[in-house]
């Protein structure tokens, strides 16, 4: 990741990009695929390449996600569009956007198998550009259900979840047909990892600072799902969307966990990562390829059990 995002030589942008992969991804889409590497018996040579290049696109969506919903942190660290300025952050985007492609070069492979992966990355990729305006037009289009949220989020969470299996079954012979039904089921995955931060960021237990989401103006399935049961607290938790994040006061966000809570939002959003749990055994995609199935299963199990107690 960081020969190709220095090329040449080591400039700016390079140099933005470096800062970038130390404080931004947390690198678990490598950690996917060397895991179920050794489960569908990927080489290493083929592996590593095809992790950088999930990597590298999923950091250039969080260089561009934080400029679109102004987040001014990203894993302790201050965004790329504050510590740079906007114009450079979205070079930075770009840049690493189009690196995947170039980490497929050092893949030893066939033109064909090249091809079907350069393919899933372009897909995934304008999946979760889609994902993301959706999510930015939910509630002032009115589509303030859980199915459309669960849309959006799906949308976004295939480039970090689907991609990487996709890839490496394309990777392990299967076809591209395969490949895509047995990666599917994953999105499961990063839409419960999308609900349960949702849950820890109002309800977590430690945390310095409780409600980044709606102080940062973000919707959430909490907030859809809140919306969904009392429709006329949007006259008070819209103007709380539109503030900034250092006007919005410590007693807001108490307000709002405890309405979420008192509600049914919070029961409802634990509830359906029971559902997503419950639903991925009878997954036709994945009953072809039991390693498969047992690390999606685990990986789910872990993100379920970490905040069903929360409340």
């Amino acid at each position: 990741m960081l020969r190709l995002a220095t090329g040449d030589r080591f400039e700016r942008l390079g140099a933005i990009a470096h800062e970038h992969f130390l404080a931004g991804p947390r690198r678990q889409r490598g950690e996917l695929v060397r895991e179920l590497a050794q489960v569908l018996s990927v080489p290493l040579d083929r592996s590593i390449p095809w992790a950088a290049a999930c990597e590298l696109i999923h950091a250039a969506s969080l260089i561009h996600d934080d400029l679109e919903d102004r987040s001014r942190w990203r894993q302790g660290s201050y965004s790329v569009w504050v510590r740079h300025g906007e114009a450079q952050a979205i070079n930075a985007g770009d840049l690493l956007l189009m690196l995947p492609f170039l980490a497929l070069e050092s893949l030893p492979t066939d033109p064909a198998t090249a091809w079907s992966l350069s393919r899933a990355i372009a897909r995934r990729a304008v999946e979760t550009v889609r994902g993301q305006s959706l999510e930015l037009c939910l509630i002032a289009s009115g589509r303030r259900t859980l199915e459309a949220y669960e849309e959006a989020v799906r949308g976004k969470s295939r480039v970090r979840w689907v991609l990487p299996v996709q890839g490496l079954a394309i990777l392990a012979g299967l076809s591209e047909a395969q490949a895509e039904a047995c990666a599917e089921p994953f999105a499961a995955l990063g839409l419960a990892c999308q609900l349960a931060d949702e849950v820890r960021d109002l309800y977590g237990q430690g945390r310095e600072r409780r409600g980044d989401r709606l102080r940062e103006g973000k919707v959430s399935a909490l907030l859809v799902e809140h919306l969904t049961r009392v429709p006329k607290d949007l006259e008070w938790l819209g103007p709380l969307l539109g503030k900034s994040a250092s006007e919005t006061t410590p007693e807001e966000i108490d307000r709002a966990a405890l309405a979420f809570r008192g509600s049914g939002a919070l029961a409802a959003v634990q509830a359906r990562l029971q559902q997503l749990l419950a639903a991925l055994p009878a997954d036709q995609g994945l009953a072809a390829h039991p390693g498969l199935m047992a690390v999606a299963q685990a990986r789910l199990t872990r993100v379920v059990v970490a905040v069903a107690d929360l409340s």
